[in-house]
């Protein structure tokens, strides 16, 4: 049997085979955090299918591919400060630190992650396996409802959202930084929706694009659905 380290360079290069991955910092970060150790074992053996997988509390971890697809979307880069709506289980959340704050560059040029996960026993999961594999100083990793954002940390320069919300919250918007992106799924509660890009120009004007259909959990909290 492959070792893990073996199934997750496999995994990584079918997507950059599709031309899913090409930014080289992305395939590195996705290649350097070991998806498996945020698993609940006995989720460990799909770590590398390319689907949601399940974490415990009725929710999953998104596919690989769109891990992959949140950070190209997203032009993430270097010295960002990203806001994830939704943590779950804490792999993504890495995945995005390892892009914005790897440790081969100085600590001025890093940027950080907050995560944010309304589920209590799962934020606790999140945050316990943020803290065992050392990536606690590069992702605050919260228990709350961010789906009007985490306006006590400022402006954001990409906010990404894991889960279908039935409208763009006003207040998430109000929290992208000038040149920032938003990235959210839109549409009904029935894991079918359009994700949708939100980019607000230098001079502050709003700009939309959608990028296609996807399956996602249900928002939950005061702009989720009830």
């Amino acid at each position: 049997m492959k070792s893990f380290s073996e199934q997750r360079r496999e995994a990584i290069e079918r997507l950059m085979e599709q031309n899913i991955l090409r930014d080289a910092a992305i395939i590195k970060a996705m290649l350097t955090v070991p998806r498996e150790q945020f698993l609940p074992p006995d989720s460990r053996t799909q770590a590398y299918v390319d689907t949601p997988i399940p974490i415990g509390f009725g929710q999953t971890t998104s596919a690989l591919h769109m891990t992959a697809l949140f950070c190209e979307y997203g032009g993430m880069k270097l010295g960002q400060r990203v806001l994830e709506v939704g943590g779950g289980c804490g792999y993504m959340s890495c995945v995005y630190a390892e892009v914005v704050a790897p440790y081969d560059q100085s600590e001025q040029q890093c940027g950080h992650v907050w995560s944010a996960e309304i589920l209590p026993e799962l934020a606790e999961f999140g945050r316990m396996n943020i803290d065992r594999l050392g990536y606690s100083d590069r992702v605050t990793f919260v228990e709350a409802d961010a789906s009007e954002g985490l306006s006590e940390n400022g402006f954001f320069n990409l906010i990404i959202v894991t889960s279908a919300a039935p409208e763009i919250p006003s207040k998430l918007l109000d929290q992208l930084d000038l040149g920032g992106v938003l990235l959210i799924p839109i549409g009904t509660a029935s894991f079918y929706q359009e994700l949708v890009r939100v980019r607000r120009d230098k001079a502050g004007k709003i700009h939309k694009d959608n990028l296609g259909g996807v399956a996602f959990v249900p928002m939950r909290g005061k702009r989720g659905w009830h």
